[in-house]
Parts: C-alpha cells; structure tokens; sequence
C-alpha cells in the first residue's frame, strides 16, 4: 500500500490540537460509562426488563467494536479529519435521540448511534502521527490512548452528580454538548492529514466483519442471561467462527482489504493486539467492581455505604491517575521503547490488583487501589498505539489502530460478560434481590490479576527494537553535498525537489520516515532543489516535503540495502486548492 497527499496544502498544527483530539477522545469514552450510575434503575426508567435494559449497554459496545477498524480505514482514504468530525457528529445524534424519549428500542438506536463514535480514538492518533514531529509524538499519542480510561473515570463522579439531582436524560443533553463542542474545536484547531492510503473502500469487507463481530460479541455479552450452555449462545460462537473465517479468506483475497491480514498476523501486531485484550480485561474489572462496593450497604459486613456521588469519586482517580501518565510514559519509552513501559504498565496492574485484594475495607483503601490500577493502566494503553504504529506502514495507521481499539473493546466486553457472571453466580438473596458478596469481588479481581500475567507473557515475547541513530538535520548547501558525496558509497535515497511547474524548489525540508513512523533523517533541498538522505538500514521509508508556500507532499519508496542511491524526485503542489 502506497501513500499519496492531497493537492490541498494543509494548515500547520497549532499547539491546541493535541488536547483538542485528546477531549474529543474523552468526550467519546464518556459514552462508556455514562449510564453506570443509573444502571440498576434502567429496567424502571424504560418499564422493561432487565435482562431487555441490559442492551441500552450492549448495542453502544457492539456498535463501537464495529466501528473502530472501519472509521480507520476510511480515515486512510479519504481524511482522518473529515471522519472524525464525521463520527462526532453521528455520536450527537445519538445523544439526542437517547435525551428524547424514554422507549426501550429509540433508546437502543440511540445508544447504537453512540457507540459508533468510537472510531475517534485511531483517527486521532493517526492524525497526531501524520502531523506532529516525532519529539512529541510519543507523549501525544499517549495521551491520546489514555483518553478511553480518563473518560470513563471522569464520567463516573459527573454522571452520578446529575442522575442524583436531576432528571437522567440530562446525561444525554449534556454529552451532546460535549460532541458539538469537539466538533468545533476540531474544526477550528486541527487541520486535515495529507496523507491518504492508495486504493477504495472495502464494502464486502466491512460488512463481513461487523457480522462476524455481531455474532461473536453478542453471546458474550449476553451469555450471563441466556445460559453459556444454551443453543443460542453456542450457535451464535459457531456462526462466528464460520462468518470471521470466511471473512479472513475474502481480505486475504482482495486487492484493497479493510484490514491486511498479512501485516496484522506479524509477530509484533499480533502480539500486541492480543496484549491488548488482556489489557481491556483488567481496565473494567474495577470499573465493575468498586462502585458496587462502595454503594453497599453497611449491613451487609462488607460493603462500605456511600452514596452514588462519593462512590464515582473514589474511582475518578482512576481516570485522572492515567491522564497524569501520559508524560511519564513518554519519558520511559524514549529511554526504554514502550515495550518495556508495556511491561512496566502490566507489572504495576498486577500489583494494584494483589493488593486491592486485601484493600477492600475503607473508601481510602478504594481510592489507592484507583490511582495504583491507573497508573499501569495509563502506561500501558499509552505504549499501545506506540508498538501498532511501529509495527505497520505509515498508510495503515488508521486501520490497524482501529483493529487494536477493537481488541480493547473485545477485552472489555468479555470482562464485562465473565465478571457479571461470576458476581451473579456468588450473589445472595436479600428480600428477593440479588447482592454481590465479598467472594465474588475477590474472584473478580483474581480473574484480572490472571488477564494481566497473561498479557505480561505476551508482551515479554514481543521483539526488541534495534536501535538505530537518525542523522541530524543538514543547514546547508554544502554539507548536503557532503552527504550527497556519502550516498554514492552508502546507498540512500537522493533527487530534487520540484514545484508544480517542475521549477527547483530551495529549502525545502525534506524528512526520511521509517516503517516505525521514527523519523531516520532530514534535510534541506540546495538551490537546485537537489536532496540527498542516507538510510540507517534497507526497507520502505516514507520521504515527506515541506516548503512554504507549497502544499506538503509524501511519497513512499523501498531501499534494498545496496550500495547505489534510490533516485526519487518530489513535486510540491502550489498553494491553490483544487476543485
């Protein structure tokens, strides 16, 4: 797959788009947990069913898993920027759907709606690496993978506040504030990618694949209800097996898959995606458990009696704790590569999850658990993105973060589904209604601290990265005739750099992009327009032109390793914009 630009010069990147994608990461993960507090009340607010209310939370999983490999994909088409503003808007829909009525299936339409704008969170930080040198872009994209946990943690204090004193459909009012404040501030603040991913739109593919994720997502999430035994559930995990395997044989296939399975089945993907499950697993676990707890009553010996607010306070820190990492991280991973900060962030998980074990005993005690499970959570959902965008081309960015923010939502819906059974199978009766017991919590954190030792085995096997020194930015004519003098011997990539009219562009900042996304060297264009770039080692690059007063340009190119430099030239198109 090959990159392209667009003829539209794109604007630079201002300071505020970080923390702009970053709210509008938050303001989506705020779909998650927006309806916690008031999860036990939904069968009365929508005079239904438990077991018919538990899809209000279903359908806004199910739609989110669906959604993230395929905005992706089309954000590597036809513009992150364009799709994000795309998924926010659907996502405002849905909120006012939800805030206007009170029926179980507008309900569900509008929590479907919802979830769909999960596809967010790839195009944000496919737009952070498009954008952002690469000084910030390790620290940015953690922030930006952080935002999941830091919305949902936030959320939880907030949406408790409101559903205590007002009526619950101001939730839905005020999340869609929330999304037309993103929208504008996308708008005004972050400037579309150039980049763009050769190829079309894989229809055929999406369609398998939200079917196949339908069918495997919906017997976990409902399994709990249905029995796991039943031919219901049993038949929908064998319909699933049968759709992805189809599936998988259909892109394998196709000249333009939705998801390149190739690239997805290499050892550094692979074992990251299925990391990050794991990862997912251990996220919900306390989001499961430590409101219920602190919520109980006191009479019951164990539970410690808060109210709905006090209990979303103490698990706030959660979220905030993995906002504060974000820099952390950036810190290790320059020093030490985010697959050892992914270790770091696993090992912290399981202490926060062995030690909240005997920590159950006092709100204090909750609160330390929070910001201990916080801390590794944010090391390690920030070291994600990090290993994914090392791993693939710079053009299936999108994509292939997507399919790892679907591993996410896969581990969160199975955490979901396993510890809302095991906290059922454990409850007793009082007066006819169903209480978690201290047996069931300790189960529950158990079952994480094992997701976590598993996903810790998974990312101990993940490769090392070798480590190469990129060449520092050349200022002048003449030292880039000196390294033009080395690429005769050392092989590399060397040509001009032209403006529309095919004229010499000077000073042109021309940038050497490895398949890592690191940047391998730079320099700028002589009075010819003449370039020269040494390469650290053979494979595809990425060569990315900027002057002023021309519009960027990008184009791919592969190095075989020899001693004679790639010839390419790259043309800048002017400042008009094409119709």
């Amino acid at each position: 797959m090959t990159l392209t630009t667009t003829n539209r010069p794109a604007r630079s990147a201002s300071g505020a788009v970080v923390p702009v994608l970053a709210f509008a990461g938050i303001v989506v993960a705020v779909m998650q947990t927006l309806l916690v507090p008031v999860i036990k009340d939904l069968p009365l607010l929508l005079d239904t069913s438990p077991s018919n209310a538990t899809w209000v939370l279903t359908s806004t999983l199910l739609s989110g898993a669906v959604a993230t490999p395929i905005m992706g994909r089309l954000g590597d088409l036809y513009g992150k920027r364009r799709m994000l503003i795309a998924s926010l808007t659907v996502m405002v829909v849905g909120a006012l759907v939800s805030a206007f009525t009170s029926a179980l299936l507008a309900m569900i339409v509008g929590r479907t709606l919802q979830g769909f704008a999960m596809g967010a969170i790839p195009l944000g930080i496919g737009l952070m690496r498009d954008m952002l040198p690469r000084e910030k872009l390790g620290s940015s994209m953690a922030l930006m993978s952080s935002s999941i946990g830091v919305g949902g943690g936030l959320a939880l204090p907030a949406a408790a506040l409101v559903a205590q004193h007002t009526d619950w459909h101001a939730l839905f009012y005020g999340a869609a504030g929330l999304g037309v404040l993103a929208i504008v501030l996308t708008l005004l603040t972050v400037p579309e990618s150039p980049m763009r991913a050769a190829g079309s739109f894989d229809l055929p593919g999406a369609l398998g694949l939200s079917a196949g994720l339908v069918l495997f997502l919906l017997p976990i999430t409902k399994g709990s209800d249905w029995g796991w035994s039943s031919p219901t559930t049993l038949g929908l995990f064998a319909a699933a097996v049968v759709v992805l395997l189809l599936w998988g044989l259909m892109e394998l296939r196709s000249k333009a898959p939705l998801v390149d399975l190739r690239t997805t089945a290499r050892r550094e993907v692979l074992l990251t995606n299925l990391a990050s499950i794991m990862v997912g697993v251990a996220f919900y676990v306390v989001s499961l458990v430590l409101p219920q707890l602190l919520q109980l009553p006191t009479a019951t010996g164990y539970g410690l009696g808060r109210s709905m607010v006090v209990a979303g306070l103490c698990v706030a820190p959660l979220g905030l704790t993995m906002m504060f990492t974000a820099p952390v991280y950036a810190r290790l991973s320059a020093r030490y590569g985010p697959r050892t900060t992914l270790v770091i962030g696993l090992v912290v998980i399981a202490i926060g999850y062995g030690g909240g074990l005997g920590l159950m005993d006092a709100a204090w005690q909750t609160v330390l658990t929070s910001v201990m499970l916080g801390a590794g959570i944010g090391l390690a959902y920030s070291s994600l993105p990090a290993l994914i965008v090392g791993a693939v081309p710079a053009a299936e960015t999108g994509a292939a973060n997507g399919l790892n923010t679907l591993m996410r939502s896969i581990g969160t819906s199975v955490s979901s589904a396993v510890i809302g059974m095991v906290l059922a199978n454990t409850a007793h009766q009082v007066n006819g209604v169903a209480v978690p017991t201290m047996h069931g919590f300790r189960v529950s954190f158990l079952i994480a601290t094992a997701a976590v030792a598993v996903g810790l085995v998974l990312a101990l096997c993940l490769p090392r990265p070798a480590r190469s020194t990129a060449p520092q930015l050349r200022a002048s004519s003449e030292e880039d005739a000196n390294l033009a003098r080395a690429q005769e011997a050392l092989g590399g990539f060397r040509g001009r750099v032209l403006d529309a009219a095919g004229a010499p562009v000077a000073r042109a900042k021309v940038t050497l992009i490895d398949r890592h996304g690191r940047q391998a060297g730079a320099t700028l264009s002589s009075a010819d327009g003449s370039y020269a770039l040494a390469v650290p080692a053979r494979g595809p690059y990425v060569l990315a032109a900027r002057a002023t007063g021309h519009g960027p340009h990008a184009a791919s190119a592969t190095h075989t390793g020899d001693d004679r430099p790639v010839d390419l030239d790259l043309a800048l198109p002017g400042e008009t914009v094409s119709a």
